[in-house]
């Protein structure tokens, strides 16, 4: 079995939790920390634009209204409003056997193990293999549409997940909605009127669902965090050991915070 570290975090913002990612990759890349599963929450609750999205999908009257904060991924994919979720990241170097071959080979194995987690939960998911990954950047919100090899459930999404391949490492992560009103993120969003912004929360009903939906009950995020990694470590064979940040990535997260994801330079950059 091969060595990972896991981090379980305590809620943090985003952009500490986007930092930290990122610090990790360029760590992991480097062959200087283990790869690493991390599983985190957002305080307070923020929206997260996909690399390339442009700032002007953001509301910010409404964003500040709500206490939400706003951050911009390193990964790409469209706005997501991360509250009452799991949210993963898998960071590997770039000759690690999990995140070998294409974009899709790796996102099919940690789909894979995404899919015995779930079941493990009750939650009946699939797998999508037959919309394009491009299909995910229609429109702002991201999860009005399932792409390859995302997990859906009851004919919707419930798991989004984004990549980043740099020339250090590979960073995976993604979101499972344990429960709350997805269409929130309607609030935290640029629309030309009202209608639609009504008429896109109720788009995004239809196409996207939560654990809580479909069970009917609150799955709880340490229940969630345990069943992520007992399929992690059934499915690709890893072996855990729980770890921390090493002292070269916490220095670096300040760093991060600082001079990129909580700076209006790489916030408002498209």
């Amino acid at each position: 079995m091969s060595y990972w570290r896991l981090i379980l975090d305590k809620p943090a913002s985003g952009a500490w939790n986007m930092a930290v990612d990122e610090a990790i990759l360029e760590q992991a890349g480097r062959g200087v920390s283990p790869p690493t599963l991390r599983l985190y929450a957002w305080q307070p609750a923020c929206l997260s634009l996909g690399y390339a999205q442009p700032y002007a999908d953001v509301d910010e009257s409404r964003l500040a209204a709500n206490g939400w904060d706003v951050v911009r991924r390193p990964t790409g994919g469209r706005a997501i409003l991360h509250t009452d979720e799991l949210t993963y990241s898998v960071t590997t170097a770039p000759n690690e056997a999990i995140m070998e071959g294409t974009v899709l080979e790796s996102y099919n194995r940690i789909a894979s193990a995404l899919l015995t987690a779930c079941h493990s939960l009750d939650l009946p998911v699939s797998m999508e293999q037959h919309i394009p990954l491009v299909e995910a950047a229609k429109g702002a919100v991201c999860f009005e549409v399932p792409s390859a090899y995302e997990i859906v459930l009851d004919g919707k999404k419930l798991i989004g997940s984004a990549q980043a391949r740099k020339r250090e490492g590979i960073l995976q992560h993604g979101s499972l909605p344990l429960h709350g009103d997805l269409t929130r993120i309607v609030q935290a969003l640029a629309f030309e009127n009202e209608s639609t912004r009504e008429n896109t929360a109720i788009r995004l009903l239809k196409r996207a669902t939560t654990a809580e939906t479909h069970l009917q009950r609150v799955v709880g995020w340490e229940t969630a965090a345990q069943a992520l990694v007992g399929a992690f470590q059934l499915t690709l064979g890893l072996n855990f050991e729980r770890g921390e940040l090493s002292d070269a990535e916490k220095a670096r997260v300040e760093e991060l915070i600082q001079i990129k994801y909580a700076h209006p330079d790489w916030t408002r950059r498209v």
